[in-house]
C-alpha cells in the first residue's frame, strides 16, 4: 500500500523518524493524500443531499451580497486549482520543457482535479442553501471549510520551513497558489459561519429569533441569551415568550400523528377482527387465549364458580376486545426522525465518554516516561479539550432533542384525546368519565412525555455497562468481577430501602391528613374558638399530631441516610474489592498510576447506568398502564355521522321514518318506530310524562343515539337548547355570540328578548363580564336564557329546544314564549321543536307530538287532542294539577305581558344558590336590596365576600377605595429570595447542629482526598519496587488505609446526614409551631380578610416544603458545592499554577448561574400558569359535547384547544432551551478545567509524580457532572425556601392584645355582672368609618336585654369580647375596665351563644370541655337541661362519639343544643344570646327559652334578636 503511494506522491510516504524528534512534523506525502482527501469525503458525503434540493422546484430567494461573495470566493479557488493544473502540464509539456526531465509526480495532476470538482460542488451545495426555504447557513459546509483549513495548515507551515531553512523558495509559483488558496479558504470558512437572512426570515425571527441562528449559535445555544438577559432585568411574562417554530407548533404535529394513527389503528381493528373470526375449537381451554381471554380468567374458571362463569368470560372478552399495540408504532412512525437522530446523537456520546479514560491513561504514561517530548503532552491536553467539548455538544443535542421529542409526544396525545372527545360515540363515553377523560390528558400524556426522555437508555444503558466492563477487564483483568458483584448487591439493599420508605410515606400522609382536618376545623371555627378562648386546647392537639408526625419523618430521615451512606460507601468499597483482589490475585500484579485512575474513571461512567436501570424500569411499568388506558380511549367507536341526512330537496324541514334508537348497542331502544314530519316554520311541542323519551327523541335528531333501524333528515342548519344549560368559562357576550360573528343590532334585540337586560345591569361588567367554569357567577335561569340567547343568536334554521322553560320562573316563562319562542317571537319564521311541561303554552303552538314510553301515541293540534280524550288529556290531568294554582296566579298577567310586574315583586328573602327555579330577574329588586344590605353587613362584619372575577374587565371598580375589597390579593413573590430567609431557616436548625454535619461533610470530603491521595501515593510503590518482589505487609498497610479511608468517609456521611435530618426536624417544629401559635393569636379582622384556603396552603403546601423538599435540596446543595471546592482543591494541589484560572471561572459561573436561576425560576412558573387551562378548556368541552356537535363547531373547538395547548408549549420549549443553554455554558466551564489542568501538569511534569497526575484530571473529568448539579440544586434550594419565606410572612402578622396580662381580675369576677358602656365608640379598620357612634348606657345586674336594629347589634357583642377594639371610650363590667385585662382572663368569664352552632370534629366530650376541667356528672346534667341527655344515652359510645367535620352528623338543632349545653357548662355571671334561634324550630326554641329563663335567672343576659317574639319577655 504505502509503496503504491510512495510512487504517487513521488516521495517517503510514512518514517516513524518523522515523529521522534522534540519539533516533529508530517512527511509531505501524507499532506498530500490523506490530508487532502479527508475534507473532500465529507464534502462529497454531504453533496447528494445538498444537489437533490437543487432537483425541487423551490421558490426563488433574492441574492444577497454574502451569497454573491461565497460563490466568488469559490469560483477564485476554482481558478486557483485550474491555475495548479496549468502550471504543472506547462512544466512537464509546455514548449519549455525538459523532455529528458522526470514528469511531476501523478499527485500534482490529480490533487488540482480534485480540488477543481470539489470547489464546483461546493459552489452547486451553496445554491442549493440559497434555495432551501428558511435556511440561513449550512451546517455540514461549515464543518467542511473548518476541516479544510485545519487539514491545509499542516503543508502551511512545512512550506514555511523549508523555506526559512533553506533561506530560498524553491517551488515559487506552488509557493504562491498555495498560500493564496489558503487565504481564500479561511475567507470561505468565516463566510460559511454567518447567517444568510433572507427578508422572510428576518419578519419571522423578530418573533423567533431561533429562525435566523446559524450553525455555530444553533450548537451553543446562543441564539438563546436575548431571552435570559431579559430574564434576569426582569421577572418573564407571557408576552416575552417567543413563537414556537412551525415544525413544533401543535398544528403540525398532530398532523403527521393522526395520519399515521389512522393507518396503525386500521392495522391493529383487521388484526383483532381475525383473531375474532378464528374458528372457535369445541376445547374452550385451548382457545382461551385465542380469543383474546387472558390466562387469569382461565385460571378463575377452574375455581369452579360455574354461576359467574358465563358473566366473567364475557366481560373478560370485551375487555381485551379492543384494538391494542398500536400506540407505540404510531408515536414511533410519526417521530422516527427525531428518535433516529437522537440515538444516533447518544451512540456516538456513550463512545466517546470512554475516549476520555483512554486519554488520561496515556496522559499518565507521558509523565510516567520523562524521555517523551513535550509536544505529546500538550497533544495530549488538546484531544482531552476536543474531545470533551465534542461529547458536550453532542450530548446537548441529544438532549434537546429527547425533550423536544417528549413534548411533541406529550402534544400528539393530548391533541389526539381532545379530538376523539369530540366525536366518542356514547358506548365509547360510557366507559370512562370526564375526569378519566382529563386524567388521560393530563397524567397518561405527561408519563409518554418523561419516558420519552429516557427511552434510548434502554439500549444506552447494557451498551455503557458491558463497554465500561470491557475496559476495566483490559485494566485489570478478572478481578473487575469483584467490583461489580459489589454493585449488583447494592440493587436489592437499595430496593428494599425504597420499599421501607414507601411505607413510612403512606404513615406520614395519614398523619398530615389528621392535621391539616383539624387546622381546616380550627380555621372554620376561629370566631368560636376566640369567643371561648379555646385555642390554646386546640393548639395543642395539632401539636400532639404534629409530633407524631415527625416521629415518622426523623424515621425516615434516618432510613435515607442509611441509603446515603450506602451510596457514598459504594465507590469506595468498589475500588476497594476491585484493587483488593487484584493486588492479592498474584505478585506480579502491581497497581500502578495507569490502571488506579483509568478504572476510577470507568467506574465513575458505571455509577450512572447502574443507578438509572431501577428507576427506568419503574417508568416503563408506569407507562404501560397508561398506554392501556390511551389505546382503549382512542380505538372507541365515533359517533356515526351518516346518521342523518341533510337532503334539502325534501318537503319537509325534519323527518324521521321509522326510527328505532338506543342509547348504546346493547341496550333496550329508548324511541320504538317513531315518524315524524315537520313542515318548515312550524312550532311543534313534545310533551309525555317524565321518562317518555322527549329528550331522547332530540338526542336521536341530533345524532347522538344509537340507530337500529330508521332514517332522519333534516333541512338546513340546527341549534340546540340543552336541558341543562351549558355555559362556557368566556365573556357573557362571547356566550351568546358562540363563534359568530358580531352583529350589534340583532346582538341586542336577542338580549333584550331573553330577558338579560335586567342581568347585565347586576354584573359588574355588564355583558364583558367573565362568567366563571360551568357559570358559577349565574344563577340557574341566567345560564338557561344565555343558553337561550346562544341558539336565537346563530339565527339557524331548525331550533331543538329541551325543556328551556323549566328552569326560569313562570312569569319570565312567559314573557320568552312570547318574545322569543312563540308565534309573535323572534324566531316566528323558524322550524322549531319544543319539549315542554308547560301547559299553558301548549295552545299557542301548531302541533303537538305525544310521547308515551317512547312511541308516539298521537299527534295533533291541541283542541283536537283534548277532544280526542287519548294520552294527552291524561298527560294535562297529572300536569294540570300542578299548575293550575300557577295557572290562576298567572291568568291576569297573561293577558297584560307586560313586564312590569317584575317591579312589584315583595322583598322577601335573599336570593337561594344556583340552580334554584327562583329566577335572578324576577329578584331584580330583591338582589339589589340583598346586595345593599351586604355591602352594610361587611362593612359591619366583614364576612360577605363580593366574589370579583379573574378578569372583570369593567372600568367601573378601578375606582376602588382602599376600604371596598374584602379580599385582598395574594402577593406572588418575584426576584431573587432574601439572605435573612436563609439564615432564619438555619437559625431554626439550630447553629450548632448545622455547624456540626457541616463539619462531618467537610472531614468526609477531605477523607475522600485523602483516599484519592493515597491511592495515587500506592501507585508511586510500582515505580519504587520495579521488578522487586511487593512486600505483602506494604501491601496490606495500603490496602488497609485505602479500606478505613473508604468507610471512614462512608461514617462521616452517615453522621452529617443523621444531624442535618434532627436539624431540618427541629426546624420543621419550630416554623409550625411558631405558624400555629401566631394564627391563633392574629386578630379577628385577619380572617375575615383572607381566603381560609390561603392559610390552609401555608400550613399544607408550604409546611410539606419545609417538611420533605428543603432538607433534601439543602443536602444534596452542601455536598455539590464541596465536592467542587474539593475537586478545585486537589487540582491546585497537584499544579498550584491552576489558582491562577480559578478566579475568572468562578466569577463567570457565578454570572451564568444567576441569569439562568432568574429566567428557569419563572418560565418554569409560566408553565404551570399556562397549563391549567389546557385542563379547564377540555373539561368544558367534555360537558358540553352534544351543544358543540349540534352547532357542528368541532373544528373552531379543536382550533382554540390547539392554540391553548401552543401558548402552554411557548413556555415549555424554552424552557427546555434554558437548561441545554445553561448545561453548554457550564460543561464548556468544566472542559475548560480539564483541559488546565492537564495543560498545567504537561507544563510541570518534572516537578509532579504520575499519581498526582492522574488524581487531578480524574477529578477534573468529573467536576462538570457536579458544577451542572450545583446549578441544579441552587436553583431548587431558591425555588423551594421561598416556602419559609411565605411560612415568615404569616408569623409576622400583628397579633391581638396578650392573652395573659399582669392585671388579674380576681377569680369569682364578674359577681354581679354590671356593665357599663362609657361613650364607646368602634370602627371595623382604622380606615373605615365609626360603627357605634359614641353609645354610653348601664345595664344592672341580672338584668334581661334584648338588643334590636338595622346593623351595630353583633359588633356590640364583639367589643364586649374585644374581637374589636375600641377606637375611643370604655366598657366596664363591674367596675374593672375590660381594655386592661388579658383576653383569655376576659373571654373565659363571659359566655355566647353564637349565631351559627359551629362544632369540631372530635368527641362530644371535647365539644363542651376541650380542658377536662368538668367532671361527668356536670357533663351529664348541662345535657339534661339542654334536652340532649336521651339522645347522648342512646348512642353507642356515649360522651366519646365522633363528630363529623362542622358537626355535620348531628342535626341543626341538636349543634344549636350543644351549644346551650357549652354555654350552661360555663357559668358565669353575663350570657350573651346572638339570636340562637334563628336556625331552630319552634319546639326547640321553646326548649332554649324556658332554659335560659330557669337557669341563667341569675345572669345578666343580651340577646341580640331579629325576630321580636324572641325579645317579648326582656326587661328592656
Amino acid at each position: 500500500m504505502s509503496a503504491a503511494l510512495e510512487e504517487y506522491c513521488g516521495s517517503i510516504f510514512w518514517n516513524a523518524s518523522y515523529l521522534e524528534s522534540p519539533d516533529p512534523d508530517l512527511p509531505i506525502c501524507v499532506e498530500q493524500t490523506v490530508l487532502v482527501w479527508l475534507p473532500l469525503a465529507f464534502l462529497w458525503l454531504c453533496a447528494p443531499w445538498h444537489v437533490a434540493n437543487l432537483c425541487k422546484k423551490a421558490a426563488k430567494a433574492p441574492l444577497s451580497k454574502l451569497y454573491i461573495s461565497k460563490q466568488v470566493v469559490s469560483g477564485l479557488l476554482f481558478l486557483t486549482a485550474i491555475a495548479e493544473l496549468a502550471l504543472t502540464l506547462a512544466e512537464d509539456y509546455g514548449p519549455s520543457s525538459d523532455s529528458s526531465a522526470q514528469k511531476h509526480p501523478a499527485v500534482l495532476y490529480t490533487n488540482p482535479v480534485l480540488f477543481a470538482v470539489s470547489w464546483i460542488v461546493v459552489m452547486l451545495c451553496q445554491e442549493s442553501v440559497r434555495r432551501r426555504p428558511r435556511a440561513v447557513d449550512s451546517g455540514s459546509l461549515f464543518v467542511f471549510w473548518l476541516l479544510q483549513v485545519l487539514c491545509a495548515v499542516f503543508q502551511f507551515q512545512t512550506l514555511l520551513r523549508d523555506a526559512l531553512n533553506k533561506e530560498e523558495i524553491a517551488d515559487l509559483p506552488r509557493f504562491c497558489l498555495f498560500y493564496i488558496s489558503y487565504g481564500l479558504q479561511l475567507i470561505a470558512w468565516v463566510l460559511s459561519a454567518i447567517a444568510d437572512v433572507s427578508p422572510e426570515v428576518k419578519r419571522i425571527s423578530q418573533m423567533n429569533p431561533e429562525a435566523r441562528a446559524t450553525f455555530l449559535s444553533r450548537i451553543t445555544f446562543n441564539w438563546f441569551n436575548s431571552m435570559v438577559i431579559k430574564g434576569y432585568k426582569r421577572p418573564l411574562v407571557q408576552e416575552d415568550m417567543w413563537d414556537l417554530n412551525e415544525k413544533d407548533s401543535s398544528q403540525a404535529i398532530c398532523q403527521g400523528f393522526e395520519d399515521i394513527m389512522a393507518i396503525e389503528l386500521k392495522k391493529a381493528r383487521s388484526s383483532l377482527q381475525k383473531k375474532r373470526n378464528k374458528p372457535k375449537t369445541k376445547d374452550g381451554h385451548q382457545n382461551g387465549l385465542a380469543k383474546g381471554v387472558s390466562q387469569d380468567v382461565l385460571v378463575m374458571e377452574e375455581t369452579g364458580k360455574k354461576k359467574e362463569k358465563k358473566k366473567k368470560k364475557k366481560k373478560k372478552d370485551s375487555e381485551s376486545e379492543y384494538p391494542n399495540s398500536w400506540l407505540v408504532p404510531t408515536i414511533a412512525k410519526t417521530f422516527k426522525g427525531v428518535l433516529l437522530e437522537s440515538a444516533f446523537f447518544k451512540l456516538i456520546q456513550d463512545l466517546l465518554s470512554f475516549a476520555s479514560p483512554q486519554l488520561l491513561k496515556l496522559m499518565i504514561s507521558f509523565t510516567q516516561d520523562k524521555s517523551s517530548h513535550a509536544w505529546t503532552g500538550y497533544l495530549y491536553a488538546v484531544l482531552l479539550l476536543v474531545v470533551a467539548f465534542l461529547q458536550s455538544v453532542i450530548l446537548q443535542q441529544y438532549f434537546q432533542r429527547c425533550f423536544i421529542l417528549g413534548m411533541k409526544v406529550r402534544t400528539a396525545l393530548m391533541a389526539a384525546v381532545y379530538k376523539k372527545a369530540l366525536v366518542v360515540s356514547n358506548d365509547s363515553r360510557k366507559e370512562s368519565t370526564a375526569g378519566e377523560i382529563v386524567n388521560l390528558m393530563s397524567a397518561d400524556a405527561q408519563r409518554f412525555n418523561d419516558v420519552t426522555n429516557f427511552i434510548h437508555l434502554l439500549w444506552s444503558c447494557p451498551l455503557q455497562i458491558a463497554l465500561a466492563i470491557a475496559f476495566l477487564w483490559i485494566e485489570l483483568g478478572p478481578s473487575v468481577l469483584a467490583g461489580l458483584l459489589v454493585m449488583v448487591l447494592m440493587v436489592p439493599i437499595n430496593g428494599w430501602l425504597a420499599t421501607k420508605s414507601r411505607s413510612f410515606q403512606m404513615e406520614n400522609m395519614k398523619f398530615k391528613d389528621k392535621r391539616m382536618k383539624i387546622v381546616n376545623d380550627i380555621l372554620n371555627g376561629i370566631k368560636v374558638l376566640k369567643y371561648y378562648a379555646w385555642e390554646s386546647s386546640f393548639e395543642a392537639q395539632v401539636q400532639e399530631i404534629r409530633e407524631q408526625e415527625l416521629k415518622v419523618m426523623r424515621k425516615f430521615a434516618y432510613l435515607s441516610s442509611v441509603s446515603t451512606f450506602i451510596f457514598s460507601c459504594a465507590p469506595a468499597i468498589v475500588s476497594l474489592a476491585t484493587f483488593a483482589v487484584f493486588v492479592s490475585v498474584s505478585p506480579d500484579n502491581i497497581l500502578d498510576a495507569e490502571k488506579a485512575f483509568t478504572s476510577i474513571s470507568l467506574f465513575n461512567i458505571l455509577r450512572f447506568p447502574l443507578a438509572m436501570l431501577p428507576q427506568l424500569i419503574s417508568i416503563m411499568v408506569q407507562t404501560a398502564v397508561s398506554k392501556k388506558r390511551l389505546e382503549k380511549f382512542l380505538s372507541g367507536d365515533d359517533l356515526d355521522t351518516m346518521a342523518i341526512a341533510r337532503d334539502d330537496s325534501h318537503s319537509a324541514a325534519v323527518s324521521m321514518t321509522d326510527g328505532t334508537y338506543a342509547w348504546e348497542r346493547e341496550t333496550e331502544p329508548v324511541l320504538k318506530n317513531v315518524s315524524l314530519d315537520i313542515k318548515p316554520g312550524r312550532l311543534v311541542a313534545v310533551v309525555g310524562a317524565v321518562g317518555s323519551g322527549k329528550t331522547s327523541l332530540i338526542s336521536a335528531l341530533l345524532g347522538e343515539l344509537h340507530s337500529l333501524k330508521g332514517r332522519i333528515n333534516i333541512k338546513g342548519s340546527v341549534a340546540f337548547v340543552p336541558q341543562q344549560a351549558w355555559i362556557q368559562n368566556a365573556t357573557l357576550k362571547d356566550n351568546v355570540l358562540f363563534g359568530s360573528d358580531v352583529n350589534e343590532e340583532r346582538y341586542r334585540s336577542v338580549v333584550e328578548g331573553c330577558a338579560l337586560g335586567p342581568d347585565l345591569d347586576l354584573l359588574p361588567g355588564r355583558d364583558q363580564t367573565e362568567i366563571g367554569e360551568k357559570g358559577i357567577n349565574l344563577s340557574g335561569g341566567q345560564k338557561q336564557r344565555v343558553s337561550l340567547a346562544r341558539a336565537v343568536y346563530s339565527s339557524a334554521d331548525v331550533y331543538f329546544l329541551d325543556d328551556p322553560l323549566s328552569a326560569v320562573d313562570s312569569h319570565v316563562g312567559k314573557h320568552l314564549f312570547e318574545r322569543v319562542i312563540g308565534p309573535k317571537g323572534l324566531l316566528k319564521d323558524k322550524t322549531r321543536i319544543l319539549v315542554t311541561h308547560g301547559i299553558s303554552f301548549l295552545p299557542y303552538v301548531d302541533e303537538i307530538v305525544v310521547l308515551v314510553n317512547g312511541v308516539v301515541s298521537e299527534v295533533g293540534s291541541y283542541d283536537g287532542l283534548r277532544a280526542s280524550k287519548g294520552a294527552f288529556s291524561e298527560f294535562l290531568e297529572t300536569y294540570g294539577k300542578d299548575e293550575s294554582s300557577n295557572a290562576n296566579a298567572n291568568k291576569a298577567s297573561a293577558q297584560e305581558s307586560d313586564f312590569e310586574q317584575i317591579d312589584m315583586l315583595p322583598e322577601g328573602l335573599e336570593p337561594q344558590a344556583d340552580g334554584s327555579p327562583e329566577d335572578i330577574v324576577s329578584s331584580t329588586l330583591k338582589r339589589e336590596n340583598s346586595l345593599r344590605h351586604s355591602q352594610r353587613h361587611s362593612k359591619q362584619n366583614g364576612s360577605v365576600s363580593l366574589r370579583k372575577n379573574s378578569s372583570v374587565r369593567s372600568k367601573k371598580d378601578s375606582g376602588d377605595k382602599k376600604g371596598q375589597r374584602l379580599i385582598e390579593k395574594e402577593a406572588m413573590e418575584t426576584g431573587r429570595v432574601k439572605f435573612s430567609v436563609y439564615l432564619q431557616y438555619l437559625r431554626s436548625m439550630g447553629w450548632c447542629l448545622v455547624t456540626w454535619s457541616f463539619l462531618f461533610y467537610f472531614i468526609q470530603n477531605v477523607a475522600i482526598i485523602g483516599q484519592n491521595v493515597w491511592l495515587s501515593d500506592w501507585t508511586d510503590d510500582s515505580v519504587e519496587y520495579f521488578n522487586t518482589t511487593y512486600p505483602n505487609h506494604i501491601r496490606d498497610t495500603r490496602i488497609g488505609v485505602f479500606g478505613a479511608l473508604g468507610v471512614a468517609q462512608g461514617f462521616l456521611v452517615f453522621l452529617g446526614t443523621i444531624l442535618l435530618a434532627d436539624g431540618s426536624i427541629s426546624a420543621s417544629r419550630t416554623l409550625h409551631t411558631s405558624l400555629l401559635s401566631n394564627i391563633l393569636k392574629v386578630p379577628m379582622m385577619f380572617f375575615d380578610t383572607t381566603p381560609s384556603g390561603r392559610i390552609v396552603n401555608r400550613f399544607a403546601k408550604d409546611i410539606f416544603t419545609v417538611d420533605e423538599m428543603i432538607p433534601m435540596s439543602f443536602r444534596s446543595w452542601i455536598l455539590c458545592l464541596l465536592g467542587v471546592l474539593g475537586t478545585l482543591f486537589v487540582i491546585c494541589l497537584a499544579t498550584p499554577i491552576f489558582t491562577a484560572v480559578v478566579v475568572p471561572m468562578a466569577v463567570i459561573y457565578y454570572f451564568v448561574q444567576r441569569f439562568y436561576v432568574a429566567t428557569s425560576r419563572q418560565l418554569r412558573r409560566l408553565d404551570s400558569v399556562s397549563r391549567s387551562p389546557i385542563y379547564s378548556h377540555f373539561g368544558e368541552t367534555v360537558s358540553g359535547l352534544s351543544v358543540i356537535r349540534a352547532y357542528g363547531h368541532q373544528q373552531r373547538f379543536l382550533k382554540q384547544n390547539e392554540d391553548t395547548i401552543d401558548q402552554n408549549l411557548k413556555s415549555v420549549y424554552p424552557w427546555i432551551v434554558s437548561n441545554r443553554w445553561l448545561a453548554m455554558r457550564l460543561e464548556s466551564l468544566g472542559n475548560l478545567v480539564v483541559f488546565f489542568s492537564a495543560l498545567f501538569a504537561v507544563i510541570s511534569r518534572d516537578s509532579l509524580n504520575s499519581g498526582l497526575v492522574g488524581l487531578s484530571i480524574s477529578y477534573a473529568l468529573n467536576v462538570t457532572q457536579t458544577l451542572n448539579w450545583l446549578v441544579r440544586m441552587t436553583s431548587e434550594l431558591e425555588t423551594n425556601i421561598v416556602a419559609v419565606e411565605r411560612v415568615r410572612e404569616y408569623v409576622e402578622i400583628k397579633n391581638e392584645a396578650p392573652w395573659i396580662t399582669t392585671n388579674h381580675p380576681p377569680d369569682d369576677w364578674p359577681t354581679d355582672g354590671n356593665i357599663h358602656f362609657e361613650n364607646y365608640k368602634v370602627r371595623y379598620r382604622p380606615e373605615l368609618e365609626l360603627i357605634l357612634h359614641g353609645i354610653t348606657c348601664d345595664i344592672q345586674s341580672t338584668e334581661k336585654i334584648g338588643l334590636v336594629g338595622r346593623t351595630g347589634k353583633s359588633s356590640l357583642t364583639n367589643c364586649l369580647f374585644r374581637i374589636i377594639e375600641a377606637s375611643e371610650g370604655q366598657i366596664l363590667v363591674d367596675g374593672i375596665d375590660i381594655s386592661t385585662l388579658g383576653l383569655h382572663d376576659l373571654r373565659s368569664r363571659l359566655t355566647i351563644i353564637p349565631q351559627d352552632p359551629v362544632l369540631f370534629s372530635g368527641t362530644l366530650r371535647m365539644n363542651l370541655d376541650p380542658f377536662e376541667k368538668s367532671s361527668d356528672e356536670e357533663i351529664w346534667t348541662v345535657l339534661e337541661l339542654a334536652h340532649l341527655k336521651d339522645y347522648v344515652r342512646g348512642l353507642p359510645t356515649g360522651l366519646q362519639h365522633e363528630v363529623s367535620e362542622g358537626g355535620e352528623n348531628l342535626s341543626v338543632g341538636q349543634r344549636q343544643l350543644l351549644c346551650l349545653a357549652r354555654a350552661l357548662l360555663r357559668k358565669s355571671r353575663i350570657l350573651i344570646l346572638d339570636e340562637a334561634t334563628a336556625a331552630v324550630d319552634l319546639e326547640t326554641d321553646d326548649l332554649i327559652q324556658n332554659t335560659i329563663r330557669t337557669e341563667f335567672s341569675h345572669c345578666t343576659v343580651l340577646t341580640i334578636a331579629h325576630r321580636l317574639n324572641t325579645i317579648l319577655d326582656s326587661s328592656r
